[in-house]
C-alpha cells in the first residue's frame, strides 16, 4: 500500500533553484475527455532566426526526427503510485497541490517521454490540472522546446491541451499574468520556427488553434473556432444569428495577450508563405488559418495583410491567373470553408475587392457546385452595401428557379436575408420567388405549398400535376425562406399572405405539426399582414387546439394564435385546452400555457375571465389612442372596421371575432426582423436560439416599444386579478421579441394612467414610425 500525504513520496532530487517560487492554489480540475486520433507524426526542420515576442532574440532550436522512447520502470512504477494517491478522496486540495507540484518536478528532462506514454500521460493531465501557476508554467518551460513534438502526439495532444486550460483558468482566476506571458512567449517561439508540420497534423492542429484562442483570450473549448455546425451558420447567414463582426469579443475570457496573437499569426504566415499552397486545401491546416483570422477580427490592419498572403496574392494586384486558381480552389472543401471565413471577416475594402475581382461572373457557375455555392451564400450574407446587393442581383436575381433545380436553395434564402437586412430588393426577391415555383397564370395559392416542399415540387417530373404530399417532411430552407419573406413589407408580400391563408384546415395541420413548417405560421403571425387576415388563418385550427397545444411545436403556435386573437377567439382556444388539460399539465411547454392563458380562472369563472381579457383590450386601444402614431391608428381604425356591424355581430355570435381586436393583429411598421422562441430545450429545424439576430443593435421601434406596453399592461391588469399570472413561468423562455423582456420604460403606467394622460394632454406625443 502507498501511504497518503505529501511526505509519502517526496521528490528523489532537490528542488532546482532556479525553479520559480511554489505557490498553492485550488485547482480542482475536471479531467480531459479521452479522443480517437492517429499515431504520433514526424516533426522536422532546419535551423531558424526568428523576430521573438520578447525584446531578446534567439535561435530556435532544430527538431530532429521524433521517436518515442519507453519510459524507464522506475518512472513509470512512481507515477503509478501518483495516480493511486491522486485520485484518492482523502486528501485536501492544499496537500493535492503539493503532490502535484513534487511530482511535475520528476518530469524534469522526461517531459517528452512522459507526454507521449498513453497511461502516464493521463496521470501528467491530472497533475497538470491540480498544480499551481507557478509548477505549471515550469513545466511548460522545460519542454518548450519540444512543444511541437507533444502537440503532434496522440496522447501528447491531450496534455498539451489540458496544459494550455489551466493557464487560461489561472488568467481567469488572475493569476501572474506576467509569468504566464513569458511561458506563452517560449512556446510560440519555438511553434512559429516550423510551424507547418503542426498546422497539418490532426492533432498539433487542434492544440495550435487553442493555443491562438488564449493568447486571444477566448476559451479554448469554443467550438465556434474549433469548428462550426451547419445550423449555426445557417442561422448568421439567414439573419437569426449575428455575424462574428458584430460580435466578436463577447466570449472573451480574459483580457488575453493581443500583441502576441498579432506575432504569432503574423509569424506563422510568415514561415508558411512558402507552404500556403499546401495548408489551403489541407484539412488541418485550413482549420488553424479559419481560426486566426476569426481572432484577428477588429484588427483590420491585420487582416488586411495576412488574407492577401492566404489567398496567394502577390501584391496588391489580382491577376487572371490569381483570379482562375482561386475560382478552382473554392470546389475544394478545406478550402471553400477557408474562403467562407474571409469573406466573413474581411474589411469592406477587400471584401469589394474580392466581389468585382475574383466572384464578378461566375456567380452562378459557382452556385451550382456542391462546394462552391457555400461559398456564394457566405459572400451574399456577408454584403456590406446596396451597391454589393445590386451586384449579385444582376447575376442571380433571374436564376431562382434554375438554382432551386439544382438543389442549392440555400443560395436563394441568403439572397433573401441580404436583402431583408439591408432593406434593397425586397420587392424583386418576392417577384422572383413567386416566378420560380408558379407557373404563368397559376393562382398565387400554389406558393407557400411549393415553397414548403421545394424539393419534392422540383423534383418531380410532371409539376403540374403536384400536390401537397401529406405526411411528409417540409423542406427545411423553403421554411426558413418563408419565415424570412413574412419579415418583409406587407405591401410586397400580398400573394404570400393569399397563398398561406388559403391553406386548407388538414394542410394547416401537418404544418403545424411540422417543426419547421410551425414556425412559419408563426412568422405570419408575427408579419404586417392585418388583423383580419391573421383571424382567417386561425379559425381554421377551431376544433384543433386541444390537440396542438400538447406537441411540442404546436404549442408554440397555439400561443402565437392567443396573443394575436380576439377575446372571443381567445375564449374559444381556452375552452378547448380544458379538454385535455391533465394531459397539458404533463408536458414541457404546458404548465406555461395554463399559466398564460389562466386556463383554471376561466374554468372557474368564465364570466370574470372575459372582463379581463376585455380590460386588456380596453387599455391596449387606450394606449395606441394616446400613444400610437398617426399610422398606427389609422391601421388599427381600418382594421376595426373592416366588417360591417352587422357581420361584427354575426361573427361574435359564433365566437370567431369580437368589437376589440388587439392592436398586436395590425403591424403598421416593418420589425428590423422577428426574434425565436428562447427555450433552448426546443430543437426544432431552423430555429437557432439563445441568438440574437443582427438587426437587434438597431433601435427600437415604435412597434417594438408598444410590444412592451402591451405586456406591462397585462402584468398590471392580472397582478390585481390573478396574481400567480404576474409570475414568471420556472424554466420558461419566451419569444424573444420583447415581449416578456420588459424595458421598463412603460413601468408607471396602469389602465387609470393611459386614460388620466388622455385627459391632461390634448397634445399627442410624436413617435417615430
Amino acid at each position: 500500500m502507498v501511504a497518503i500525504g505529501s511526505k509519502a513520496l517526496p521528490l528523489r532530487r532537490p528542488r532546482n533553484c532556479d525553479s520559480v517560487t511554489d505557490r498553492r492554489r485550488n485547482m480542482g480540475r475536471k479531467s480531459m475527455k479521452k479522443s480517437k486520433g492517429g499515431e504520433s507524426g514526424g516533426a522536422s526542420s532546419e535551423t531558424h532566426n526568428n523576430k521573438q515576442y520578447s525584446d531578446n532574440q534567439e535561435s530556435s532550436v532544430p527538431h530532429s526526427s521524433f521517436l518515442r522512447q519507453q519510459v524507464d520502470p522506475e518512472t513509470a512504477k512512481y507515477f503509478a503510485e501518483i495516480s493511486n494517491v491522486i485520485e484518492g478522496t482523502e486528501i485536501d486540495m492544499e496537500e493535492r497541490s503539493s503532490i502535484c507540484g513534487n511530482a511535475l518536478e520528476e518530469t524534469r528532462g522526461k517531459e517528452v517521454e512522459l507526454a507521449t506514454d498513453y497511461i502516464i500521460s493521463h496521470t501528467l493531465q491530472t497533475l497538470l490540472q491540480g498544480c499551481d501557476l507557478d509548477q505549471l508554467c515550469t513545466f511548460l518551460q522545460n519542454c518548450s522546446k519540444d512543444f511541437p513534438q507533444i502537440a503532434m502526439d496522440r496522447s501528447g495532444s491531450h496534455v498539451a491541451e489540458t496544459a494550455l486550460k489551466s493557464l487560461a483558468a489561472h488568467l481567469q482566476e488572475n493569476g501572474d499574468q506576467s509569468l504566464i506571458e513569458v511561458t506563452l512567449n517560449d512556446i510560440c517561439r519555438v511553434i512559429v520556427a516550423n510551424p507547418v508540420d503542426v498546422m497539418v497534423n490532426c492533432h498539433g492542429s487542434h492544440v495550435i488553434r487553442s493555443l491562438l484562442c488564449l493568447c486571444n483570450g477566448m476559451p479554448l473549448d469554443s467550438s465556434d473556432f474549433h469548428s462550426k455546425k451547419s445550423s449555426a451558420a445557417l442561422a448568421q447567414r439567414l439573419n437569426f444569428k449575428s455575424s462574428r463582426s458584430d460580435r466578436s469579443g463577447s466570449h472573451v475570457l480574459h483580457q488575453g495577450f493581443p500583441d502576441m496573437l498579432k506575432f504569432l499569426v503574423s509569424e506563422i504566415l510568415k514561415a508558411a508563405k512558402k507552404d500556403i499552397e499546401i495548408l489551403q486545401v489541407d484539412q488541418y491546416g485550413s482549420l488553424v488559418l479559419q481560426t486566426a483570422l476569426k481572432l484577428l477580427v477588429g484588427y483590420d490592419e491585420e487582416l488586411m495583410h495576412a488574407i492577401p498572403v492566404i489567398l496567394g496574392f502577390k501584391g496588391n494586384n489580382i491577376d487572371n491567373n490569381i483570379v482562375k486558381r482561386l475560382l478552382s480552389l473554392m470546389k475544394e472543401t478545406a478550402f471553400s470553408h477557408l474562403m467562407e471565413v474571409i469573406l466573413e471577416v474581411a474589411p469592406e475594402t477587400l471584401y469589394s475587392e474580392l466581389l468585382t475581382k475574383v466572384f464578378k461572373n461566375s456567380l452562378f457557375e459557382m452556385s451550382s457546385h456542391h462546394c462552391g455555392n457555400f461559398v456564394i451564400q457566405a459572400l451574399i450574407s456577408h454584403a456590406r452595401s446596396e451597391d454589393h446587393v445590386e451586384l449579385i442581383w444582376k447575376e442571380l436575381g433571374t436564376k431562382f428557379k434554375d438554382v432551386f433545380g439544382m438543389g442549392k436553395s440555400g443560395v436563394v434564402a441568403s439572397l433573401l436575408a441580404a436583402c431583408n437586412r439591408l432593406n434593397t430588393h425586397e420587392q424583386k426577391c418576392c417577384q422572383a420567388l413567386i416566378g420560380a415555383v408558379c407557373m404563368e397564370n397559376e393562382p398565387p395559392r400554389c406558393i407557400v405549398p411549393r415553397i414548403l416542399f421545394l424539393d419534392n415540387y422540383f423534383y418531380c417530373k410532371d409539376k403540374s400535376s403536384w400536390d401537397w404530399p401529406s405526411g411528409a417532411r417540409m423542406h427545411t430552407i423553403g421554411t426558413l425562406i418563408l419565415q424570412t419573406v413574412f419579415r418583409f413589407p406587407t405591401d410586397f408580400i400580398h400573394a404570400f399572405i393569399s397563398s398561406m391563408t388559403s391553406l386548407e384546415e388538414n394542410q394547416l395541420l401537418d404544418t403545424t405539426k411540422d417543426s419547421g413548417g410551425a414556425r412559419v405560421i408563426e412568422a405570419f403571425l408575427n408579419s404586417e399582414a392585418s388583423g383580419k387576415q391573421k383571424r382567417k388563418l386561425i379559425i381554421k385550427f377551431k376544433g384543433h387546439f386541444g390537440e396542438l397545444s400538447v406537441l411540442q411545436s404546436g404549442s408554440f403556435t397555439v400561443e402565437k394564435c392567443f396573443d394575436v386573437s380576439s377575446v372571443a377567439l381567445r375564449e374559444t382556444i381556452v375552452s378547448e385546452m380544458l379538454d385535455v388539460q391533465a394531459e397539458l399539465s404533463k408536458t414541457r411547454q404546458g404548465p406555461h400555457l395554463l399559466r398564460k392563458f389562466d386556463v383554471d380562472g376561466y374554468a372557474k369563472r368564465p364570466d370574470q375571465w372575459k372582463s379581463r381579457q376585455a380590460s386588456r383590450e380596453s387599455a391596449y386601444n387606450d394606449f395606441i389612442s394616446t400613444f400610437g402614431s398617426n399610422t398606427t391608428k389609422s391601421s388599427y381604425k381600418e382594421s376595426n372596421s373592416t366588417h360591417p356591424k352587422s357581420q361584427q355581430e354575426k361573427l361574435k355570435d359564433t365566437q370567431l371575432t369580437s368589437s376589440h381586436t388587439p392592436f398586436l393583429a395590425n403591424k403598421p411598421f416593418k420589425s428590423s426582423g422577428q426574434k425565436r422562441h428562447s427555450d433552448g430545450n426546443d430543437n426544432r429545424p431552423g430555429k437557432f436560439s439563445k441568438h440574437k439576430e443582427s438587426d437587434s443593435a438597431r433601435p427600437k421601434s415604435q412597434q417594438e416599444k408598444i410590444k412592451d406596453m402591451r405586456k406591462e399592461i397585462d402584468t398590471q391588469l392580472t397582478s390585481s386579478h390573478t396574481p400567480f399570472l404576474a409570475n414568471k413561468s420556472s424554466g420558461k423562455k419566451r419569444h424573444s421579441d420583447g415581449s416578456d423582456n420588459l424595458s421598463g420604460k412603460f413601468t408607471k403606467h396602469t389602465t387609470e394612467d393611459v386614460a388620466k394622460s388622455k385627459q391632461k394632454s390634448p397634445k399627442k406625443r410624436k413617435h417615430d414610425g
